[in-house]
């Protein structure tokens, strides 16, 4: 395979879907795992674009197949990353990014250890509180209850290969885009890619 996988963990208001959107859009070759799912569908959603949406019976037989790189349980519905599907990406020269919790990452890693593992982090926890109030969604107690449960997710960075701070959008999206490339030249993706090439040089006359 020489594509690579990259796991995008980070604490909730930290800004990660923007910049992985961002990342997706600015670099050819990379997608985003699309999760299956046993929460109902949401106005606006499509099957298979937002989520692959799965009733809870089907979700447990896959478990139980061992289809899934990793999945979890949250607020009563389950979730979870096709393993079929990442390796199929990857055999053909595609970068993925997964984007889940730490836990999530730590089962990605035992399966497939190569996996890129990034967490961004948020400046300080004083603009994570300013960036969680102005979704102007929560009210104080479950904003405090988010930083609480945030700090307790950024305790686990140190389980991860980069660390992204996201204090200019910017430049932690330049970020990401550099450790995507360093990671397309590495020997583990350049000796699959370049197989041709690298006969060629070494053939003899």
């Amino acid at each position: 395979m020489s594509g690579s996988l990259f796991v995008i963990a980070a604490a909730s208001g930290t800004g990660k879907t923007s910049l992985v959107k961002a990342l997706v859009e600015s670099t050819p070759g990379v997608g985003v795992s699309i999760s299956h799912t046993t929460r109902p569908m949401r106005p606006g959603e499509t099957h298979g674009v937002n989520y692959h949406f799965t009733a809870r019976e089907e979700f447990v037989r896959l478990i139980g197949e061992g289809a899934f790189l990793e999945h979890a349980e949250v607020f009563g519905n389950l979730y979870g990353t096709s393993k079929d599907w990442v390796v199929n990406e990857l055999s053909q020269d595609r970068d993925v990014i997964l984007e889940i919790d730490w836990q999530g990452a730590l089962q990605v890693r035992r399966l497939l250890p190569e996996a890129v593992s990034i967490f961004i982090l948020p400046p300080s926890l004083e603009t994570l509180s300013h960036r969680l109030n102005s979704r102007g969604q929560d009210s104080a107690e479950v904003i405090a209850a988010r930083l609480k449960e945030a700090q307790a997710d950024i305790a686990h960075y140190a389980e991860f290969s980069y660390l992204v701070v996201n204090d200019d959008f910017d430049a932690a999206l330049n970020d990401l885009q550099t450790i995507v490339r360093a990671c397309r030249l590495t020997f583990r993706s350049q000796s699959v890619r370049q197989e041709a090439l690298l006969q060629r040089l070494l053939a003899t006359g």
